[in-house]
């Protein structure tokens, strides 16, 4: 699954808004990521056309399945890198925005073994 960043951030998003609040629509987005109206627009168009969300008449986003996997993998890594990183002593700010940044990029396989550490799991 070979998806940029940006988009993983907005499915992201999405997820993370639905939880806190049931209903989401690209204005809330706009204020979560605070990013702009047009930027947040585009995105959505593109998010759509790959399959990944669908907008009701009203405007509500939902995430539709390679979409909802996607932003519940970055959001189970940021959430677990944040608490990694705030176990070590980092300030749950700096934590977070680490998180974000690392999210992205880690291995699947540098991501297990941070989880496995994390949960304090020893290996065979």
């Amino acid at each position: 699954m070979n998806i940029h960043e940006s988009a993983e951030d907005y499915l992201e998003a999405i997820l993370v808004l639905k939880e806190r609040q049931g209903m989401v629509r690209s204005i809330d987005v706009v204020h979560h990521l605070d990013y702009s109206k047009p930027s947040v627009s585009v995105a959505m168009k593109r998010l759509r056309e790959n399959g990944y969300i669908e907008m009701d008449a009203d405007g509500y986003i939902t995430l539709l399945p390679p979409g909802e996997e996607i932003a519940r993998r970055i959001y189970t890594r940021h959430k677990l890198l944040t608490q990694f990183l705030i176990q070590l002593g980092v300030s749950e700010e700096v934590a977070a925005a680490d998180a974000c940044k690392i999210e992205h990029d880690l291995s699947d396989e540098s991501f297990e073994k941070i989880t496995a550490h994390a949960l304090g799991k020893k290996e065979p």
